[in-house]
């Protein structure tokens, strides 16, 4: 899969978040020139300093509402494959700031889709949103992508727009290259440090000693590794680009077994942790509105491209648990992600 990508220009929106990071080390690794567009990571630490990755890349810092900004890149760099990151991707701090969530998520989107529009280059294009597009009935069953787009609140619903900005591009401008959308589930993994995500939260508290406070523990999710939506990303983009009928939308997530409950993925992160990880049911009343059950199905993109999932919920926490470990004891995160891209990829 990766060998398609030696050589190739690739431009990544929001390179420096946590996905955006695994997905630049995977294409430097895999000996594509990339560009990574991207406001300047906050967080300290950030996965992104520590990948080492950017001394590798062409590393630009912008904003993707910033449409005249983005369209010299596209015009400078000359993108062949492009994915769109770029996202405020916290459906809470969506309550606090709706307004920035919308105007990243949504006008960062058709900005984006404006300079595929006038780059000649580009031949294939994938745009991220989130399992949370769908209108959510607390179906027992895995949404599919023929299902009403409806997201509850401000983050999930401009994703939704996003995904309609998406289509109504695609069906306007009928000789945009081939485009799709990836909706992916939960991700968990080493080197994520966002507030209001679960393992992140588990790490900060163990780290501290403390007890782990899990607000929803009976919220289902498609909890599932980083590195399998993003080989999806790849292996869409690849073959969207050799054959552009195959550009659609698409789920991604784990295999319905490994769809557990928040309070069962943070018993494996104490089992995995060991010693002094505990955690308490801190549930609260008149919180935000989150989704209680949420599943997807993945058949389609299955059927495609011959994707399947590669790690069990099991194997996901086992190896953030471990990346996390070493990181904290200071062994080189550069190096440990590479091993494990490697080990996935095998």
């Amino acid at each position: 899969m990766t060998d398609f990508y030696r050589g190739k220009r690739v431009l990544v929106t929001g390179h420096t978040g946590f996905k955006g990071t695994w997905l630049t080390r995977i294409l430097v690794n895999a000996g594509a020139q990339v560009c990574g567009y991207s406001r300047c990571s906050e967080k300290d630490p950030s996965l992104f300093a520590l990948s080492g990755v950017e001394k590798e890349i062409v590393h630009i810092k912008g904003d993707v509402r910033d449409y005249q900004h983005l369209q010299e890149v596209f015009c400078d760099f000359r993108p062949e494959i492009v994915f769109h990151l770029a996202a405020q991707p916290i459906v809470r701090e969506s309550y606090a700031q709706p307004l920035e969530t919308y105007g990243t998520n949504v006008m960062g989107t058709a900005n984006v889709l404006e300079c595929i529009r006038h780059t000649p280059s580009v031949e294939s294009t994938v745009i991220i949103t989130t399992d949370k597009v769908y209108r959510n009935n607390e179906w027992p069953w895995g949404y599919r992508e023929n299902d009403i787009l409806d997201g509850f609140d401000p983050y999930s619903n401009s994703k939704s727009c996003a995904e309609l900005v998406t289509a109504a591009y695609k069906r306007s401008f009928p000789g945009l290259p081939p485009i799709s959308t990836a909706r992916a589930g939960n991700v968990i993994g080493g080197g994520d440090f966002a507030k209001d995500r679960i393992i992140p939260d588990c790490v900060r508290a163990v780290s501290k000693g403390e007890p782990i406070l899990v607000r929803n523990p009976n919220s289902v999710r498609p909890f599932q590794h980083v590195l399998e939506p993003l080989s999806a990303y790849l292996l869409i983009a690849e073959k969207q680009a050799e054959t552009p009928s195959l550009a659609g939308s698409y789920n991604i997530g784990p295999e319905d077994r490994d769809c557990v409950t928040t309070g069962r993925l943070v018993t494996l992160f104490c089992e995995k942790w060991g010693a002094g990880a505990q955690w308490i049911d801190k549930s609260e009343p008149g919180a935000p509105h989150e989704a209680g059950f949420l599943k997807l199905d993945c058949s389609l993109v299955k059927k495609t491209f011959a994707w399947q999932p590669r790690w069990t919920v099991e194997q996901a926490v086992e190896e953030t648990v471990r990346f996390e470990k070493l990181r904290l004891h200071g062994v080189d995160t550069a190096g440990e992600m590479a091993a494990e891209i490697r080990e996935f990829l095998a």
